[in-house]
């Protein structure tokens, strides 16, 4: 029998299907305010100008030397990624705790945003061999960026029934994809049209980055009025243990991470993922990387490139959600992994200075990158125990658009010993065959019943 999406227990009783529609909308737009970040920053404008900034910076040998460490000027932004996700995954396990306990979801979440779209906003005072302020600013907001994301996540069990949450997920998805893509647009006019605006292609870069946390900002007011503090049921542990949020926040994380081994298919799922979404994000933030110093394409190429997976992933995205309510929503992200192979072969064999071809490619991520995703997302959202949303949506966190490590510190070491960026992209592979096998080990209906949820009529 299919069930009916519900609010949270403590708005029961006051919150009729318009008032839910305005608390879903409220979430769509908060993915249509941070997707500016992923978009125009990690996956467009920072990569290639911050790798730029550490070349003019470098030895004669083409080193640069941060915190004393020697390293190619080109492994530099995917190690600062790496080392951010690193940092973020204490504070997206933190927050997550202390927002189940305290409730207060959406003020973290929406605090954790501003900090992030701040920093953003100071990527516009990048410039000559400013590289290490660059890499500064880039794990600061990598972090808040994680850690507000994840915190947004935990609202979907509350947003929607067991049956409907791949459809709101996706929907979800598609306005993130939308919102990166209309500031892209704007982005590439800008970019395209600098020198009648009589500004250099640096401070063109430089604004495209600023605005990218001012769209942030401005767009996280919505989520700030529609969504309520608490984003799932209230854990009758908080009351049960005074103290201080943070202390108590650490006991109970800890007991979290030991309490998790109860449910060894969630952790086979959340590891599943964690391996091919690593990739995929990977692959995401490294593109515009791999495309202006292999493929020799230029800033223009690049941005439209971006712009047409913004475009295509949204009709991808619910192309995939349309597809899961036939096949199920495990199958087809096991199709899209499939899917994701094929373009990784397809990129390592590409030919240089085909923007025809770079297009193509383009088109091919975008068709499989938001449905894997917000599939995904609604997947572990049935695994996780009630009242526990933001601390297991944090682990889930660690690896989700634009915050891996293991694939940035995988490309960045391919590229580190080999220098080639080919080499660099194929070595991805790993982690989709190894997600795709650790996937078709997982027995949802079983996972799902182990925590205690209701089924979904179809997986």
């Amino acid at each position: 029998m299919t069930t009916t999406a519900h609010p949270p227990d403590h708005l029961a009783g006051t919150t009729d299907d318009r008032a839910l529609r305005r608390m879903q909308f409220g979430w769509y737009i908060n993915d249509w305010a941070n997707a500016a970040f992923s978009a125009t920053v990690l996956t467009v404008f920072l990569g290639p100008y911050l790798t730029s900034i550490a070349k003019d910076a470098a030895d004669p040998a083409g080193n640069v030397h941060p915190l004393g460490l020697s390293v190619r000027a080109g492994s530099f932004f995917p190690y600062t990624v790496s080392f951010s996700v690193l940092l973020s995954v204490a504070v997206m396990l933190l927050t997550g705790t202390i927002a189940d306990r305290t409730g207060r979801h959406k003020e973290l979440m929406c605090g954790f945003a501003y900090v992030g779209a701040t920093a953003t906003m100071g990527m516009f005072f990048l410039g000559g061999d400013r590289y290490l302020l660059g890499g500064a600013l880039l794990v600061v907001a990598n972090i808040a960026y994680a850690v507000s994301v994840a915190l947004s996540y935990a609202y979907l069990p509350g947003l929607a029934a067991p049956d409907e949450r791949d459809a709101v997920s996706s929907k979800g998805w598609a306005y993130g994809y939308a919102g990166g893509g209309l500031l892209l647009i704007a982005n590439l006019a800008l970019f395209e049209g600098h020198d009648a605006l009589g500004v250099s292609s640096g401070t063109a870069v430089r604004i495209c980055l600023a605005s990218a946390g001012l769209w942030w900002a401005l767009f996280t007011i919505v989520p700030l009025l529609r969504l309520p503090s608490r984003a799932g049921v209230a854990p009758e542990r908080a009351a049960a243990e005074p103290g201080r949020p943070t202390t108590s926040s650490l006991r109970e994380l800890a007991r979290t991470l030991r309490g998790m081994r109860q449910y060894p298919l969630t952790l086979l799922y959340l590891g599943a993922f964690l391996c091919y979404n690593d990739g995929i994000q990977t692959v995401v933030s490294q593109a515009s990387l791999f495309g202006s110093e292999e493929l020799g394409m230029d800033q223009t190429s690049l941005v439209a490139a971006v712009l047409m997976v913004q475009i295509v992933a949204i009709g991808g995205a619910l192309l995939l959600g349309r597809i899961a309510r036939r096949y199920g929503a495990k199958r087809t992200v096991l199709g899209s992994l499939v899917g994701w192979v094929i373009t990784l072969a397809l990129g390592y064999l590409m030919p240089a200075h085909q923007p025809v071809w770079f297009f193509a490619l383009a088109c091919m991520i975008g068709l499989v990158l938001g449905g894997s995703q917000a599939l995904s997302r609604s997947l572990f959202s049935h695994l996780i125990p009630a009242g526990r949303e933001a601390e297991y949506f944090s682990l889930y966190k660690v690896s989700d658009r634009g915050t891996s490590w293991m694939g940035p510190l995988v490309f960045g070491l391919a590229y580190q010993i080999t220098g080639s960026y080919r080499s660099a992209i194929i070595s991805l592979l790993v982690f989709f065959v190894i997600g795709f096998a650790l996937l078709t080990k997982v027995p949802l209906r079983r996972a799902i019943e182990a925590v205690g949820n209701p089924v979904p009529e179809r997986l």
